[in-house]
């Protein structure tokens, strides 16, 4: 019988497949994440339930919109001061982290956005920004 005088090379491990699986896998992710960010922003009507509490984090920024003429828009829809403050005071009382951004027109006059702060102020919410843009520089 032959003895075996020299050894077998240890196979390697090839590891190609593996990483092309882990790339995968995070390509699939980040694709799953895009369109579940897609399917919230579609304008849905849900099924109603009873006054049972938040059971999501708090929502996105509330934006409201002042426009020149004094209108004032929340989530797009035209508001009164009393529903913003109506409407802001109960969304604070379910999310408290709730943050409202305000967007005035550059046009219109200051105390619009001004009063619209205070409304905000009232309703208890104290995350509040004012949306501008920076302007450019002409030389």
């Amino acid at each position: 019988m032959p003895l075996k005088t020299h050894q077998d090379e240890q196979p390697s491990i090839n590891l190609t497949p593996m990483i092309d699986i882990v790339f995968l896998l995070i390509i699939f992710f980040m694709v799953g994440t895009k369109f579940t960010e897609l399917e919230r922003s579609m304008e849905l009507e849900v099924p109603q339930v009873s006054d049972v509490g938040a059971l999501t984090s708090a929502p996105q920024q509330q934006v409201v919109n002042v426009y020149g003429d004094g209108r004032i828009a929340l989530d797009k829809e035209f508001v009164s001061l009393e529903e913003l403050k109506s409407r802001l005071t109960q969304t604070h009382s379910q999310y408290a982290d709730l943050g409202v951004l305000v967007r005035g027109d550059a046009q219109g006059p200051l105390q619009n956005v001004t009063t619209v702060l205070d409304v905000v102020r009232q309703a208890g919410i104290s995350d509040m920004g004012i949306s501008v843009r920076l302007a450019k520089n002409e030389r």
